[in-house]
């Protein structure tokens, strides 16, 4: 049997280390979606609170882009390219497209309802539905970096083809777009 005093100098080191290998479990569970990752089953809702779980799009390539407002414009050209992409050969059926919107920062009242207003008139105008995290839970089971654009494309068998928190350079939105009509190539 351990003396009262010197069980304190032993548990406490133990039970630091336990916590901080628990932590770090959770840090390199949640880290930025690498190539090769299954695609998690996470759920997310709309403005109009419809529900889609990622791990639902089998058999399809699934572009998820996750911004906020600050950061929605960091990706304007790619978003250009894959919009001309879609106007065309049926890539709008064949490709799962997740545009979700980081809304953590208006998630109180009355704030939120503009917010979810807002987004619900953006969905119109461009004909998608765009999906609201409002907790930030989405960002953190996907493993999302907060304030920037986040573009992570998951291949038809599930697992991560492609991801980016950033501005993207030209060479990879070329490898991004090249990657997906891949996909659908090898779809056929």
């Amino acid at each position: 049997m351990i003396p009262r005093c010197q069980s304190r100098r032993v548990l406490l080191p133990m039970a630091f280390a336990v916590l901080a290998a628990g932590l770090s479990f959770r840090n390199a569970a949640a880290a930025f979606p690498a190539v090769g990752h299954p695609c998690p089953s996470v759920r997310i809702s709309d403005a109009w609170g419809r529900t889609i779980d990622l791990s639902s799009f089998g058999g399809r390539p699934l572009l998820v882009v996750y911004e906020d407002s600050g950061s929605s414009g960091q990706n304007r050209t790619l978003k250009e390219e894959l919009s001309n992409l879609a106007a065309g050969d049926g890539y709008r059926e064949r490709v799962a497209l997740v545009p979700v919107a980081d809304v953590t920062a208006y998630d109180y009242w009355p704030i939120r309802g503009f917010v979810r207003d807002a987004i619900r008139g953006e969905s119109r105008k461009l004909t998608i539905s765009i999906f609201c995290d409002w907790d930030g839970r989405f960002r953190e089971e996907l493993g999302l970096q907060r304030g920037v654009s986040n573009i992570v494309l998951y291949g038809r068998n599930g697992r991560v083809l492609l991801s980016h928190a950033g501005a993207m350079p030209e060479s990879t939105r070329r490898e991004l777009v090249e990657r997906l009509k891949a996909e659908l190539a090898s779809a056929h």
